[in-house]
């Protein structure tokens, strides 16, 4: 299956992986068509950042910033910026991009992150989460990371949106593993994923000390209706992501708090 517009800005992955999901092989073209397409640019980017809202003086960390655009619309809108991605070459371009104006690292979400206990107001995860079979260990680092009272924005592919394609048709209510071909400008490059039911999702932000505050499938932007005449339509008309505005509940100080925050990491 040739997929070339559904573009997720990057994601966490262990040293030793297979060349799947490999982004420091193709950084560079597939940080051109993430830039302007329609799926990025004017449907899932502006809805992150139209759910982040007033983020002026506000510490986020962008968890999975690829080659930095949604870094750069926060920093824009006066947020201070922190990334991490798991690929070397993205942060190569995102530094290019940002300069010296966020602060930039190499990070698996796997793994522990190289940062203080709330260390910041808010995460942004956008389209990283479904490369990811067991949401727990990266949701545990997130909330651990988050002050009380803060919030994680996290974006990911919609779970119908691959069971309705997967041949022969998948258990929806199972976690399951799919795999297709991404092709730009002539390099391919083969990608998997794990599809989760709603439910599945739900629990994993849960169980990892987080309050559900909004559940979001936007449209795209009206202005791409012009410059994508022939696409607008079906991606108007079709669930394709599925947003996410979880809360770090406000910390009430008492030895609860502690024991549940210590169970997480």
């Amino acid at each position: 299956m040739e997929h070339v517009t559904d573009v997720p800005e990057s994601l966490p992955r262990s040293a030793d992986q297979d060349p799947v999901n490999d982004y420091d092989r193709f950084a560079e073209a597939y940080a051109a068509e993430n830039e302007n397409s329609l799926v990025n640019a004017y449907y899932e980017r502006p809805a992150m950042v139209a759910l982040a809202g007033e983020v002026t003086g506000r510490r986020i960390l962008d968890a999975g910033c690829g080659s930095g655009p949604l870094s750069a619309a926060l920093l824009d809108r006066g947020a201070v910026v922190t990334g991490i991605d798991v690929s070397a070459g993205m942060l190569e371009l995102a530094g290019r991009r940002l300069g010296d104006d966020v602060d930039l690292r190499v990070a698996d979400l796997s793994e522990r992150l190289p940062f203080a206990d709330g260390a910041f107001d808010d995460v942004v995860a956008s389209l990283v989460l479904h490369y990811l079979e067991d949401w727990g260990p990266a949701l545990a680092e997130l909330r651990r990371v988050l002050r009380p009272g803060g919030r994680l924005i996290a974006s990911v592919e919609h779970p119908f949106v691959a069971y309705t394609f997967q041949d022969p048709r998948p258990d929806y209510f199972a976690t399951t593993s799919y795999t297709f071909t991404w092709t730009f400008k002539g390099q391919s490059m083969p990608m998997k994923f794990w599809r989760k039911p709603l439910h599945a999702m739900t629990e994993a932000f849960t169980a990892a000390g987080f309050r559900l505050s909004a559940i979001d499938e936007p449209r795209p932007d009206p202005a791409a209706r012009e410059l994508f005449p022939d696409a607008f339509h079906d991606l108007a008309t079709r669930t394709t992501f599925l947003f996410f505005v979880l809360e770090v509940p406000p910390s009430t100080g008492g030895s609860d708090d502690r024991r549940a925050m210590g169970a997480r990491r």
